[in-house]
């Protein structure tokens, strides 16, 4: 039963977050909500951390981790697989469509609609995550506003800058704030 449940929610997951693995966080916010004892928001938090680290989409690297935690390699399989299945059926659709009205002012219009609705889940993510990065419990942590506003400025002001480079900086910040 638990497989069917982690089928349903990641296949509504792939189907509505459009705009990529950002995009899944408030949804996947919403399954942690709807089931407390798959992942907290806390592990949410962190596993959003890990996946901006480390290769592959957040959205298959939750979908795979809540999966395996919630039914082992059953799980993780099926909610993967579920989490890409609309994907993969929509973009077989719409190869198809758009090949015919590729020219179409309502194609264009609907795309253009597109895009600031997901600019808009990335914007929600992005305060989710913002949300937990510099509060701990409902306290303002100070030094990790700091450090967000930090890492912020320099990726404009330093925008040649390789990304691992403030990852690796805040890492070594985080150790060196915990002292």
């Amino acid at each position: 039963m638990e497989i069917l449940r982690l089928c349903l929610e990641f296949f509504k997951t792939g189907l509505f977050a459009i705009g990529g693995g950002l995009a899944t966080i408030p949804y996947l916010a919403e399954i942690s909500n709807k089931y407390p004892h798959w992942f907290s928001l806390e592990v949410l938090a962190d596993m959003i951390a890990v996946s901006e680290s480390t290769p592959g989409p957040l959205g298959i690297n939750m979908a795979t981790y809540v999966g395996y935690t919630v039914s082992g390699f059953p799980g993780a399989f099926a909610a993967t697989f579920s989490l890409v299945l609309p994907s993969f059926i929509i973009i077989l659709l719409v190869i198809r469509v758009l090949k015919r009205f590729r020219d179409n002012r309502l194609v264009n219009a609907a795309f253009a609609g597109l895009r600031p609705a997901t600019t808009g889940l990335i914007a929600a993510a992005g305060y989710i995550v913002l949300r937990f990065a510099v509060f701990i419990g409902d306290s303002l942590e100070i030094s990790l506003l700091t450090l967000f506003i930090a890492i912020l400025v320099c990726t404009q002001i330093f925008k040649k800058v390789h990304p691992i480079a403030y990852i690796g900086v805040s890492a070594l910040a985080g150790v060196v704030f915990s002292l």
